[in-house]
């Protein structure tokens, strides 16, 4: 799930939306 999470915060990031990443 570390992968998961390290994407998920490089997304939210490129996004411009860090919320999503605490969502997830």
């Amino acid at each position: 799930w570390v992968a998961f999470k390290a994407f998920s915060l490089a997304k939210s990031l490129s996004t411009g939306n860090s919320k999503s990443f605490f969502v997830q």
